[in-house]
């Protein structure tokens, strides 16, 4: 659906008809841009923070990752079911579901987003030292998460909306949403934390502002009547049978967050508990590496962003031979970003590390812990987008199964057992271990469904 002319009747037609390769360009190419600036002033708030708070304020950002990963989870549900539910609707010709679709996606995000907050709010100190907070981490925590908090209902509706946006044809748009946010939080973040002096809680405010501009942004989008998607009368009552589609598509990604919050948990307490009088500076390792972790695997999820348009319109209109192309061109794609990360690990840790702080402790461990964390790194796109491609078509279980399989079947039991063997190194040898036997179960599930797909068209 070119932006140009993205109201005109034909335009869905563009994603049932046009290459394949191209479409996966000018779908992909505008999120990887705003899925790697948004994950870019992650990286940036962590320079400033570690350069301008301290070490102990890196460890306390770590330990909100958790708390972060379970508000992201409601959104990414919602804003992943919506967009693939708009996506399968225009390639069956469906408009006014379509609309409907945005109309509860909205209304939707505000019930959640309110909960969220007011139970974050209430609970954030208990939650915060049960998550592993100590005595010493907790103050930087707690000044960090109660502003985000508070600016939780924009970032739901942002994600959510953007998320729509870019299914129903918007794809540059939807880039530049996220790129005006990442530049206000970039120019805001540094006067708040080093000009005002503010510290951590001019982190939290920089990105709170930017996440209200970005949901203002979003809602003038789909206020405009121009919108091949717009907001209309008689759409924002919610409907038990598009609620139902948006859950049901979106439990997957909501799985994904929500293992993840509890895996960074486990990591965090273990990173506490074994890495003794240096625990604190252990999970501040471990929040480096994992936003160096993110800024690739942000790229990767930003070719499933434009994989899934294409491959659910196809999917809708039984183009069979179109889905197995985007899947193939995708996976191809993303594993070339994180064979790329994985040599950027390898061969120069500490120049990375040394970005986020200049404290000799923590700039070592860090470096030698990344080496180990991501040493099969390269295979986790493949696992990334094949998981993403069965949510994509609607197949729910299968996308699922695989995005539990990593973090529940074998990455916390894996942080469980290596470090009552190895100690610390445990920990580090654990998020491998999870990367690597979840690869293996991806491979013979997609080996496997592959051959229907190609056999069996719409009935696989």
């Amino acid at each position: 659906m070119p932006e140009a002319v993205a109201h005109s009747s034909n335009t869905p037609n563009r994603l049932g008809a046009d290459s394949i390769a191209r479409l996966l360009v000018h779908y992909s190419l505008p999120a990887i841009v705003g899925m790697t600036a948004t994950s870019l002033y992650n990286v940036v708030d962590r320079i400033f923070i570690g350069n301008g708070v301290g070490p102990l304020a890196i460890a306390g950002l770590a330990l909100t990752m958790p708390i972060m990963n379970l508000t992201a989870a409601f959104g990414a549900m919602i804003g992943a079911g919506a967009s693939t539910t708009v996506s399968i609707r225009l390639g069956q010709q469906r408009h006014q579901d379509a609309v409907h679709t945005l109309g509860n996606t909205l209304v939707l995000n505000f019930i959640i987003g309110l909960g969220i907050t007011f139970f974050g709010l209430v609970f954030l100190e208990p939650i915060l030292i049960l998550f592993g907070a100590s005595p010493a981490t907790l103050p930087f925590a707690k000044d960090f998460m109660q502003i985000i908090l508070l600016a939780n209902l924009f970032n739901h509706n942002f994600i959510g909306l953007n998320n729509v946006m870019r299914a129903s044809g918007y794809p540059k748009k939807a880039m530049w949403s996220s790129i005006l946010t990442v530049l206000v939080n970039i120019g805001l973040a540094p006067v708040f934390i080093f000009a005002f002096g503010w510290g951590i809680r001019g982190a939290a405010l920089a990105t709170a502002l930017a996440q209200l501009v970005g949901f203002v942004w979003v809602m003038f989008h789909f206020m405009n009547p121009s919108s091949f998607l717009h907001f209309q009368k008689g759409t924002f009552h919610l409907k038990k049978r598009i609620v139902k589609d948006i859950i049901s598509i979106g439990l997957s990604p909501f799985l994904i967050h929500t293992t993840a919050s509890l895996v960074a948990v486990v990591i965090n307490v273990s990173l506490g508990y074994y890495g003794g009088t240096d625990g604190d500076l252990a999970i501040g390792a471990y929040g480096i590496i994992n936003s160096i972790i993110l800024l690739f695997l942000m790229i990767v999820m930003g070719l499933n962003m434009g994989m899934q348009p294409i491959a659910g319109y196809n999917f809708g209109a039984q183009k069979m031979d179109r889905v197995v192309h985007v899947y193939k061109l995708t996976m191809i794609a993303a594993s070339i970003v994180t064979i790329v990360g994985f040599l950027l690990a390898m061969l120069f840790p500490t120049s990375i590390v040394g970005l986020f702080t200049d404290h000799a402790p923590l700039r070592d461990l860090s470096a030698s812990a990344m080496r180990i964390a991501m040493i099969v790194f390269p295979i986790v796109g493949f696992q990334m987008v094949t998981t993403n491609f069965f949510q994509s078509i609607g197949k729910v279980r299968l996308s699922i199964f695989l995005s539990l399989s990593r973090q529940l079947i074998f990455l916390i039991p894996g942080l469980i057992l290596f470090p009552r063997m190895w100690g610390l190194t445990g920990v580090w040898i654990a998020i491998p271990f999870g990367d690597f036997c979840a690869s293996l179960v991806t491979l013979f599930v997609i080996l496997k469904q592959y051959k229907q797909l190609v056999r069996q068209g719409s009935r696989f």
